[in-house]
């Protein structure tokens, strides 16, 4: 059995959709008190950090049971974007990305037995039109609190894709799972039939 360390639907609709069957479990890592940590690293290794994090600290697994942890983060100019406390930083963040092109890094960390035995990071470049104070008061007000669990405080899949006026990279990494590395790993360990 494979088991999934994130509390993301998003990354279990992917694998579920891509065959694999997961199941998704609680993780004891504990963001806030690793921030220290987490910030003294540039954006591109924050991601990799969680998502090691996570796998490493899933709850209630048996031993020799793979666990996959995920994490992204966004950045610009340097600069690493999180999750939004609430919507008026949520606004902020938006405004900030605004006309940008920023970068979005998806990190997959994988552990049985208490140690690391893949991980993969991959990114995506995605750059938001130049939209309106108008467009973007109509959005905050229909996306809501969603807009708070996610990086770069929009869901692509969903409206947020109408913020953007290009993209390139993987759509899996953009919704945060580097899917297709994953998939490549578990064919070649025989968790999935190759």
């Amino acid at each position: 059995m494979i088991y999934l360390a994130s509390s993301s639907p998003t990354r279990l609709e992917l694998l579920r959709k891509a065959g694999v069957a997961a199941l998704r479990v609680k993780t004891s890592f504990d963001e806030a008190s690793h921030q220290p940590a987490i910030l003294a690293l540039p954006p591109g290794e924050q991601a990799l950090f969680l998502a090691r994090g996570k796998a490493r600290a899933a709850i209630a697994v048996p031993p020799q049971a793979l666990v996959i942890g995920a994490d992204q983060t966004a950045s610009l100019n340097g600069t690493a974007f999180h999750k939004s406390k609430n919507l008026p930083e949520a606004r902020q963040q938006l405004r900030i990305l605004r006309g940008q092109t920023h970068i979005l890094t998806s990190a997959v960390s994988c552990y049985r037995n208490s140690k690391e035995i893949f991980s993969h990071v991959s990114t995506a470049s995605l750059t938001m039109r130049n939209f309106s104070d108008g467009f973007l008061e109509d959005y905050l007000s229909a996306a809501g609190g969603d807009l708070c669990t996610t990086v770069g405080c929009y869901r692509i899949e969903e409206q947020g894709v109408q913020l953007f006026s290009a993209i390139t990279g993987d759509y899996s990494t953009i919704l945060g799972l580097p899917l297709l590395a994953l998939l490549e790993f578990l064919r070649g360990t025989g968790e999935i039939p190759g």
